[in-house]
Formats: structure tokens, sequence, C-alpha cells
């Protein structure tokens, strides 16, 4: 895995725009002007959000006629679950550790 593409996703969805975006394209795949209709931002600004979220790889598109249809990426959100699965894992693991510490106000057990 790319440490510097990933980089970029977490910087494409800084954005709440590109959020909305990836919201709506999880529930399925979108042209422009459907995403376009559900955002308060105008069409021109769904195509340079889209943009940003394709060449991050999050969003990949095909064209239909006329149209292009914008789908998420699976192996790159997949990718960036994982990585936030390895963040909250190693949360909890020092979270753990800091509770099993005896406080000064308390005295450690001995066995």
């Amino acid at each position: 895995m790319n440490a510097y593409r990933v980089a970029d996703r977490w910087a494409a969805l800084g954005d709440p725009t590109r959020q909305a975006i990836v919201a709506a394209l999880a529930d399925g795949p979108r042209a422009v002007g459907e995403l376009a209709a559900r955002l308060p931002v105008s069409r021109p600004a769904v195509s340079q959000a889209l943009k940003v979220l394709k060449d991050a790889g999050l969003v990949t598109e095909q064209p239909v006629g006329t149209r292009r249809i914008y789908r998420l990426d699976p192996v790159a959100v997949a990718a960036l679950r994982d990585q936030l699965d390895t963040y909250w894992n190693r949360a909890l693991a020092s979270y753990g550790e800091v509770v099993e510490q005896p406080t000064a106000d308390q005295p450690e057990e001995r066995s």
C-alpha cells in the first residue's frame, strides 16, 4: 500500500462536499447530475469534487452513453477502513495500558 496514496485519500475526505458525495455514492453509483441534485452546490463544483476523489483513488467512473457514472472504489474504502481499525486497536491497547497502571493514590497489589 502506498502511504502517500492513503494520505491523499484522507485529505480528499477533508471537505464536506466530498464527504457528502462519498456518502451518496455509498448508496450506489450516481451520475454528476444526480449528485448535484442532492447537494447544495453547483454541478461544476460536484465535478471538481469528483475529480479530487477520483485522483485520490476513492471513486471510479464509467462512461454510459453521454454520461459518466461514478461509484466508490471498494478496495480504496476498505484500505481506509483497515487503517482506521489499526488506529482503533492501537488506541484501545494504549487505553488498556493506562487503565491497568496503578495511580499514585492507589497502591499496587502484591501477590
